[in-house]
């Protein structure tokens, strides 16, 4: 294990603009608090073993040691991780997916969840005017649902998360993205307890990048003082940022706001949330639908009360849509490998094997 505290967290870390907002550090030392999208150390307390170096996702990352606190294995598909199924899905309830991002797979497992009594409260993000994204806790459907689409810019999740953990009684369900899920994980399995046992269902979002929180001013000025009702990027070659107002559709240059994406994004390995319970995204080219990759028992095991319960209906994924998203993946793995393999990555722990098999891997 390797350990460090506060200097060390900015040496690593913010000094080289490295943090990714997650709210990890900030509800857990008086020192410490998010100002526009970073964590700034206010004060320094001296502590050399701290839960700040320690839970933040780009201190350090041991992915095998990671794969095997987990899934109790280590992994055979490098590029995806590990997995027991791969499937697209979609919510059954037609309400659900009127206000969800695609296919509202995640509010309708969250929702689900909370009414069979597998969590009795979940962390998640709720923005009252489509882009000023805040965490919440919710106990309820009716929570959930409000809390529906995705939000684009950051958000640190995290630190409601620890003030749940603190506060709230019973299991705990969390939604994030993969660095936030990076940083949950690492609690769990860190030394330096935050009775992170009662987080029993993690679901991953799919996640390329983030806006900083400054990218709200630039879209308020775009949309002129209309009501946001969504937000999305399309896949490639689309290359816009679509807003969708009360009065209709605004498409963006996705160049206009590329300037806002979190600098550490460009250091981000994980696009599919390999550490989740159960990760979710889109299907290219089919709005509908979602993606879904099961990783570990708790995901499977909720996932199958939720078909059960009739609350999803599946297909298989068409091979196309898995064989971009492999490529996508893999793409992405291979550059961020190559610049921690020369230094300009530090935060990632990656044995030679598993170097060899991306280097290796056939797109």
């Amino acid at each position: 294990m390797i350990v460090g505290g506060v200097e060390d967290l900015k040496n690593a870390v913010l000094s080289k603009n490295l943090c990714v907002a997650c709210g990890a550090c900030a509800n857990l030392c008086p020192y410490i608090d998010m100002v526009e999208g970073k964590a700034i150390v206010f004060e320094s307390c001296g502590l050399r073993n701290g839960k700040c170096f320690a839970f933040c996702p780009r201190t350090y990352l041991d992915v095998a040691s990671l794969d095997y606190a987990i899934f109790n294995t280590h992994r055979t598909d490098h590029v995806l991780g590990v997995s027991k199924m791969i499937i697209t899905g979609r919510a059954k309830n037609p309400e659900i997916r009127a206000v969800s991002q695609y296919g509202g797979v995640v509010s309708a497992l969250l929702s689900y969840a909370l009414e069979i009594g597998e969590i009795d409260s979940a962390v998640l993000v709720k923005s009252e005017n489509g882009i000023d994204p805040q965490p919440v806790i919710v106990r309820k459907r009716a929570e959930v649902m409000a809390c529906a689409r995705s939000k684009y810019l950051v958000c640190p999740t995290v630190s409601m998360l620890v003030e749940a953990i603190k506060h709230e009684k019973g299991n705990i369900g969390f939604v994030g993205t993969p660095c936030q899920v990076e940083a949950v994980r690492k609690m769990q399995s860190s030394e330096l307890k935050l009775e992170a046992s009662r987080i029993k269902f993690i679901v991953g979002l799919f996640c390329t990048w983030a806006l900083h929180p400054l990218a709200s001013e630039s879209i308020k000025e775009k949309v002129k003082g209309r009501k946001i009702l969504k937000l999305d990027v399309p896949p490639p070659p689309a290359n816009i940022f679509i807003i969708q107002t009360q009065d209709g559709k605004l498409e963006v240059p996705l160049e206009d706001l590329r300037k806002f994406i979190m600098p550490s994004c460009n250091a981000c390995f994980d696009m599919t949330n390999e550490f989740a319970d159960l990760s979710v995204g889109t299907v290219e080219g089919d709005e509908g639908w979602n993606m879904i990759i099961i990783r570990t028992n708790v995901g499977e095991r909720i996932f199958q009360k939720a078909m059960e319960g009739n609350v999803l209906e599946i297909r298989p994924p068409k091979e196309d849509n898995l064989k971009h998203l492999y490529e996508a993946v893999l793409t992405r793995k291979r550059r961020v490998i190559s610049e921690a393999s020369s230094g300009n990555i530090a935060y990632l722990l990656l044995n030679d094997e598993y170097k060899l098999k991306i280097l290796r891997e056939a797109p």
